[in-house]
């Protein structure tokens, strides 16, 4: 992985963390993703005409990750209603890149090195140290537990299938373009289902926090995608999780939420893998 793609991974990480806030920020939560995945609906339909429309191979890859992204999206909102930020997020989140390792060794046939694969355990180790610290002082709430690591699972999921899918679509905007595009009416028409004439008024007081949600969204996964065109998948998806160490702080900063020296110490994990991802690159 090189540094340009490192950096964009870490960019990523940084504008994940910033749209899971505010969706976790927003009580109403079928109201937030609502607007992010509207908002993301309607960036990807303006960017149509201007972006390479992908490859006939990438469309099962993108039918199957919007399916995957709705239940994402179902998952998450479940976490978020459940537990507190500091606690899924991580969990979501920390579970994915192990996961991510396995089904890319044997769907996209890539075994990580020496290096790569020294710096992914690492990470990850590092991310767990975050996801546990969570939990401290406070009592398992299993219910949100199982939701995130159900989150986490779909990520897995989507990160491959989308790494696959972009590399066959040949336009890493098409193809993000195109993702927003098909996916992002599901929860507005479900929400639309759900409130009829007052969905107007529940969204309007959120309407500008949304759309920005949803603009950071879009410009998070776009770089994710650029980067999986250009290095293995479970290096980047071990990277962008430090969105979970940003999360922590964001969780500190806003939510009122410790941050603490366990987490201190877990981001110095993380950089220690991200230099060994680098050496491997």
């Amino acid at each position: 992985m090189t540094p340009v793609v490192a950096t964009a991974v870490l960019l990523a990480a940084v504008t994940h963390a910033g749209w899971n806030a505010i969706a976790h920020r927003i009580t109403d939560k079928l109201v937030g993703f609502t607007l992010i995945s509207g908002g993301g609906l309607l960036i990807g339909l303006a960017a149509t005409p201007f972006v390479a429309f992908p490859a006939a191979a990438a469309w099962p890859y993108l039918f199957l990750s919007a399916a995957v992204h709705i239940v994402y999206y179902v998952l998450l909102m479940t976490s978020f209603r459940l537990g507190d930020f500091g606690q899924v997020y991580p969990i979501a989140r920390g579970s994915a890149p192990l996961v991510v390792t396995v089904l890319a060794a044997v769907f996209a046939h890539e075994v990580p090195g020496a290096w790569a694969g020294a710096g992914i355990a690492v990470s990850c180790l590092g991310l767990t140290g975050v996801s546990l610290w969570g939990l401290r002082g406070n009592r398992p709430d299993w219910a949100a537990i199982g939701a995130a690591l159900a989150t986490g699972l779909t990520i897995a999921a989507y990160t491959v299938v989308d790494g696959l899918g972009v590399r066959a679509a040949h336009s890493p905007l098409g193809y993000i373009a195109w993702l927003m595009a098909v996916q992002g009416a599901f929860v507005p028409a479900f929400m639309y289902a759900r409130a009829r004439g007052d969905t107007v008024r529940r969204l309007r007081p959120y309407a500008a926090l949304g759309l920005l949600g949803a603009a950071l969204s879009v410009a998070a996964y776009a770089l994710v995608l650029w980067a999986q065109t250009r290095a293995a998948l479970a290096p980047i998806a071990a990277l962008r999780e430090s969105s979970i160490i940003v999360g922590a702080a964001i969780g500190a900063l806003f939510f009122k939420e410790r941050f603490g020296a366990p987490r201190i110490a877990a981001a110095g994990l993380l950089v220690v893998g991200i230099g060994l991802m680098l050496h491997a690159g």
